[in-house]
């Protein structure tokens, strides 16, 4: 593990905790008592009793970042040992930084519904996308159409990401490497 790695991993850290410190909170709406409508991040410790940790918004947050630090991880392993023309932005670095980027956009703009149109259909209702720290008091997260944002962008980038792998060429023999240089050396 090199310092940029370590770098990497204490910036996740700090972010799950402030995460898990300031939490997604749901509040019991004052119409319906069995529907629950997003009321925001919220200090962990200093809920009303109305007020419930969104455990599915949560749990998606914590997911997302660790892809996002998995991401920063492979995108600053050691490049000692690398070829100069695999240091630079490659398809495989720029699909990872793709993903990243997508992940980060579905959490801050996840889809919301109204309140009063929850329902326990398989479908749920769908209103928009809106700007999670801005989202109005009457909308709640729709979370099984953000668990299935997730998780497409997840399956796809992983695809695309090993479409990109580059096969490993295998050493050349001693003898192997003397045809080359004597071919080269013809040629040149």
């Amino acid at each position: 593990m090199n310092g940029k790695q370590k770098i990497a991993l204490w910036v996740g850290l700090v972010n799950l905790a402030v995460m898990l410190l300031f939490p997604p909170f749901d509040s019991f709406s004052f119409t319906d008592t069995e529907s629950l409508v997003f009321a925001g991040f919220q200090f962990a410790f200093g809920s009303e009793s109305n007020e419930v940790i969104n455990q599915d918004v949560l749990f998606l947050e914590i997911v997302v970042l660790l892809v996002n630090v998995g991401i920063a991880w492979l995108l600053l392993r050691d490049t000692k040992h690398m070829l100069i023309a695999e240091r630079r932005l490659n398809y495989q670095n720029a699909i990872l930084l793709m993903i990243a980027a997508n992940l980060t956009v579905i959490l801050l703009f996840p889809p919301f519904e109204y309140f009063y149109a929850i329902t326990n259909a398989v479908l749920p209702t769908f209103e928009g996308f809106y700007f999670i720290f801005s989202a109005g008091p009457m909308l709640t997260i729709v979370t099984p159409i953000l668990y299935l944002e997730v998780m497409f962008v997840l399956f796809n980038g992983a695809v695309l990401w090993l479409l990109f792998l580059k096969k490993k060429q295998k050493a050349l023999t001693p003898k192997e490497a003397m045809e080359l240089m004597r071919e080269l050396r013809r040629k040149g």
